[in-house]
């Protein structure tokens, strides 16, 4: 790839990103608003010597996938937030047997079938864990082209480091848009042997791929095991940007396409005086509670930002337990937020209409 920046829709984006990073076999199935995802490596993948499969369904997919990573193989899957539902017993089983895999969902909006507008409404599902167990899954949570690229790639590496499936978190907004980015070369870094993988047995003793811990307290070690690489992920793996944090007395909290958004209107609430300030987390597991805590006092009001009807608002309100006012908007079912209904409700909610700030404030 070249440094020139290019053009390019986001679905399209994550699949180039995924066979820049040594991603060679994809199993998928068709739901809007990701289908460019499948269209393109459809095409792609033979030219690579990959693998491209449009599965039965999403839970043949997943499984497909499940089989491709105990092989060695770096793998992919992607879907919209009903497909990713019905992936939620395989993501479990990938977790549990330690096995590699990236997943990408475009969220749309819900509960059942909704519509196919972007949402965020997956936030629980995918930071909680929507399947059965303890286990998590590394989130990343892209709000523009360029980090859709940069983190796709990112999430190979770090679902091989950690043998845990790494999901990228988008929407529909972020899939169907197009904007210009810097296809930069990948670089793989030195990682871990794969000194796991179900390759044939010859000259060496067999291995078991698993999830299944029968003898007495064999599964508590396991899933102490899994807790403590979540840990080491915690420590190692928190991203996030701010803008405007130290100095404001209002923090907007928003991840993904919504941020983005929210940027517009802490910036224009800037330039008319306000101290505000934006909290951007790009990782949502782990999520970037210390750094939330750090910036919590009772000078200061948070107010959380989501398409959804309240969901990452609540490891807002954990992170800075109590030291700090929580508010919450939202717009649940694939409605949009404008900057201009932003900048309304924040002053709104807030109450600062009347608490105009006189100095001149930095913006860039």
């Amino acid at each position: 790839m070249n440094n020139n920046k290019i053009l390019m829709r986001g679905n399209e984006v994550i699949a180039e990103a995924a066979i820049q990073a040594g991603c060679r076999f994809y199993a998928g199935y068709p739901i809007t608003p990701q289908n460019e995802i499948p269209e393109y490596m459809s095409k792609r993948m033979p030219e690579v010597k990959g693998v491209f499969i449009q599965a039965e369904s999403e839970l043949a997919a997943i499984n497909m996938v499940y089989g491709a990573s105990a092989a060695g193989i770096r793998a992919m899957t992607s879907s919209s937030s009903p497909g990713i539902s019905l992936k939620q017993e395989a993501l479990s089983f990938l977790a549990g047997a330690e096995l590699p895999a990236v997943i990408v969902n475009m969220q749309r909006g819900g509960p059942g079938l909704g519509n196919i507008s972007g949402c965020q409404s997956d936030y629980f599902q995918a930071v909680k864990g929507g399947g059965h167990g303890d286990y998590k899954l590394l989130v990343y949570a892209p709000y523009s082209l360029q980090e859709l690229w940069d983190l796709t790639m990112l999430a190979f590496d770090k679902a091989d480091e950690y043998r845990n499936p790494v999901m990228i978190l988008g929407d529909g907004i972020i899939g169907q848009m197009m904007e210009p980015f810097y296809p930069t070369a990948y670089q793989k870094p030195a990682l871990p042997a794969k000194d796991w993988v179900l390759d044939g047995c010859k000259n060496r003793e067999p291995r078991v791929i698993k999830s299944l811990y029968m003898g007495d307290g064999e599964l508590e070690m396991r899933n102490n095991l899994l807790q403590k690489k979540y840990r080491i992920m915690k420590n190692n793996d928190v991203r996030f940007e701010s803008y405007y944090a130290e100095d404001s007395e209002v923090l907007v909290v928003a991840f993904g396409i919504v941020a983005r958004i929210a940027l517009s209107s802490v910036m224009k609430l800037r330039r008319e005086g306000y101290k505000m300030g934006l909290f951007r987390p790009v990782t949502l597991f782990p999520f970037p509670e210390k750094e939330l805590s750090l910036l919590s006092g009772k000078n200061r009001q948070f107010i959380t930002i989501e398409m959804n009807a309240g969901q990452m608002v609540e490891d807002v309100r954990l992170s800075v337990n109590g030291r700090s006012e929580v508010l919450f908007y939202g717009r649940p079912g694939g409605a949009v937020i404008t900057p201009e209904e932003l900048q309304e409700k924040i002053l709104e909610l807030c109450n600062c209409r009347n608490h105009f700030i006189k100095t001149e404030l930095n913006v860039t």
